[in-house]
């Protein structure tokens, strides 16, 4: 009998379908059961501020447990940060195609986004001439992801050597790094964190999270690393405007950074599979361009020769995705990102369900080609 697949099949969402792991759940219900729940300071239980800064020390980073503050999500903390070190007129350059999210919150932050962008032709390369000619007077931050969500892209050290020589020639910048998938990374090398460069002026921060690549999906921890001053704003930010992460959460989270090497390892290996076979299919997809991702569980394919070139493109990039999703694949716009006409897909789902996806995606382009003129 032939499984009963639901009548779209979402390769959209951001968040896989990964187990939690096992110490986790030990360590959440032990806090659950061991009586009246403790409150934590509004920074984060110390003992797991404390491990997430040995974490990057592990790796080459002068970090300590006060430039560390625990948020409800990685977008939390996103947002902490934009309140602290924006003010009005004050400009965020970001990067793209980029994650889709990253405007909302610079818009409600008070700053004013402007895009720099990115071609995939050259593999989104960002070269220190056009960082330094993008930057101005009055751009506050530079907003970076390594592994880049949605195209996978890992920036690795001599590339951000050489961006970095660039930012420091403007001591009034920070540059912010987006690391949360920076487990998922199938490169010969590790993913370089921000951290792991010298800091003369203060410049580096990381917002980084558990539900990417630590399978805490749902668990509500994020966290960000700044210099000191900063990092006490957003804990005063943070009690004004809101609470402390549960303890139960918390400790999940601290067994998951315990464990950190071995997550990791097991979410590549159980990814690597699905990740082979979404490359496979999308490179027999006719007239269907993919760079091949280096970091997280998406592919950012190029369906622009589908766009109906009778309209706009963002507008035919939209068409083109409701097209999809009546055809029974639901995908996300590239357009959100900054790529119209290209779609990220998540291969962090049940083998048959991305299977029929991709099945129902080549039927779709198929149909298409048959009416164009």
């Amino acid at each position: 009998m032939e499984p009963a697949f639901p009548a779209v099949i979402s390769l959209a969402s951001g968040y896989g379908d990964f187990p939690n792991p096992p110490l986790a759940l030990a360590r959440a219900q032990a806090a659950l059961t061991g009586g009246q729940l403790p409150l934590s300071p509004t920074a984060g239980l110390p003992e797991l501020r404390e491990a997430l800064a040995a974490r990057f020390r592990a790796r080459g980073a002068a970090v300590a447990a006060e430039q560390v503050v625990v948020t409800a999500g990685a977008k939390p903390a996103l947002f902490a940060l934009l309140n602290v070190l924006l003010r009005p007129g004050d400009e965020v350059l970001l990067p793209t195609p980029n994650w889709f999210g990253f405007p909302g919150l610079v818009e409600k932050a008070g700053g004013t986004l402007r895009t720099l962008p990115l071609a995939a032709a050259d593999q989104y390369a960002l070269t220190p001439e056009t960082l330094r000619a993008a930057l101005t007077p009055t751009t506050r931050l530079l907003l970076l992801s390594n592994p880049n969500n949605p195209t996978g892209r890992v920036y690795h050290r001599a590339e951000l050597d050489a961006l970095l020589a660039v930012t420091r020639e403007f001591p009034h910048l920070r540059v912010l790094s987006d690391e949360i998938y920076d487990g998922i990374s199938f490169g010969p090398v590790p993913v370089p964190s921000l951290l792991t460069w010298p800091d003369p002026l203060g410049q580096h921060i990381v917002v980084n999270g558990f539900s990417k690549s630590l399978a805490l999906i749902g668990w509500g921890v994020g966290y960000l690393v700044a210099p000191v001053a900063v990092a006490r704003a957003c804990t005063d930010w943070l009690f004004a405007t809101g609470a402390a992460v549960p303890v139960p959460s918390q400790r999940a989270a601290l067994a998951a950074t315990e464990e950190a090497a071995s997550i990791t390892a097991g979410l590549r290996t159980r990814l690597a599979p699905a990740r082979a076979y979404l490359l496979q299919a999308l490179t027999a997809l006719p007239d269907v361009r993919c760079a091949v991702p280096e970091g997280t569980y998406y592919a950012f394919p190029d369906f622009g020769a589908y766009l109906d070139p009778a309209h706009p493109t963002a507008l035919a990039s939209a068409s083109f995705f409701r097209e999809l999703r009546a055809a029974g694949v639901e995908l996300v716009d590239g357009g959100s990102c900054g790529a119209p006409g290209f779609a990220r897909i998540s291969c962090a789902v049940p083998e048959p369900l991305l299977r029929e996806a991709l099945r129902r995606l080549a039927a779709a382009l198929a149909a298409r080609r048959a009416v164009r003129p």
